[in-house]
């Protein structure tokens, strides 16, 4: 976007990738003119990103612009909350997400740090609710919020969270009677549950959809392979079992009127 005779281009951590290939353009390419003629970068959540992410970008810049200084004196903001979400490191332990962090960059000295201090939401609203919440979020983000460290159900206070005996206390207590109200948008927009594991989430969608009325529709995915010379060692029940990361199950179970979520990538 063009402001104040000024060329501003905006990234996020999902847009920019972790792969080298993504930095590979063309340097008589629309992006590549974009990246060589802006004056700030702003690249929000990068706290998710990999390290190498970061160095990537810094070396296509100085590429691009023919210099080598850093980011070829391109201004780089970053946004983030290094208490939220690190670098995703599949099969990977703690420390395989800190060495993926910014932090860790040969970059990140170079980094001025500025911190934002004020809660506008709670600010503009003066919610003292909202305003209790967020203090107790940033001491769990800090390490300051838990003082018998194991015994995690006796530090939360009641005006915190509710613990749940089970899933199907989750699925009354937030969607308690969705058989009524389940064409109701408005009443289903208030309505989440997150869940870290996808067979975790699959449970609760079949739970949740259980309590609709009428009949199930089952669809399936596409179970063959493109060279038939391969069927032999793709069988289709080992391509049904396969649920890799970001994709629905093989089987999709919907009820007329379940609420579903279109996402593009």
């Amino acid at each position: 976007m063009r402001k104040s005779g000024s060329l501003c281009f905006k990234i996020t951590a999902k847009s920019f990738g972790q792969r080298h290939s993504d930095l590979q353009y063309q340097k008589n390419s629309g992006q590549a003119t974009v990246q060589q003629t802006c004056k700030i970068i702003i690249w929000d959540e990068c706290t998710m990103a990999h390290k190498k992410a970061l160095e990537a970008l810094n070396r296509t810049l100085q590429n691009l612009r023919g210099k080598d200084t850093t980011m070829g004196e391109a201004l780089l903001l970053l946004a983030g909350d290094f208490r939220q979400t690190l670098p995703v490191i599949e099969r990977g332990i703690a420390a395989d997400e800190l060495n993926a962090c910014l932090k860790s960059s040969y970059l990140w000295r170079h980094v001025k740090k500025f911190t934002l201090s004020t809660n506008m939401r709670v600010r503009l609203h003066g919610d003292e609710a909202s305003r209790e919440f967020s203090n107790q979020l940033l001491q769990i983000g800090e390490g300051r919020f838990m003082n018998t460290p194991g015994n995690y159900s006796e530090t939360f206070p009641d005006n915190f969270c509710r613990l749940a005996t089970s899933a199907a206390d989750i699925v009354n207590s937030v969607f308690h009677d969705i058989e009524v109200n389940f064409k109701n948008q408005e009443w289903l927009r208030e309505r989440a549950i997150l869940a870290p594991r996808n067979d975790q989430a699959t449970n609760l969608n079949i739970a949740i959809q259980n309590k609709l009325p009428g009949a199930v529709k089952t669809s399936k995915s596409i179970d063959t392979v493109v060279d038939e010379d391969q069927a032999v060692n793709y069988p289709i029940e080992f391509l049904n079992s396969l649920e890799p990361s970001g994709m629905p199950s093989h089987q999709l179970h919907l009820k007329r009127g379940s609420p579903i979520m279109m996402m593009r990538n």
